[in-house]
């Protein structure tokens, strides 16, 4: 899908994006769109040493017969 995506067509999005939006404030739009996926980017970079240390902590809780 985002292959067709010619010149013309981004020409288009970005035109209705300033509709939208109006172009004020397209530079806060734009940071809080970056804050956002910096965030998600160390939120997802966090998520495996989270599952570590949980499953650690459940094999620890387990009863020994």
């Amino acid at each position: 899908m985002g292959g067709n995506l010619g010149g013309w067509t981004g020409l288009i999005v970005l035109v209705l994006i300033i509709l939208l939006f109006g172009a004020p404030k397209l530079p806060a739009l734009a940071r809080s769109l970056g804050q956002s996926m910096k965030i998600f980017k160390s939120e997802v970079k966090a998520e495996p040493a989270q599952d570590d240390k949980a499953a650690a902590s459940d094999e620890q809780e387990l009863p020994k017969n």
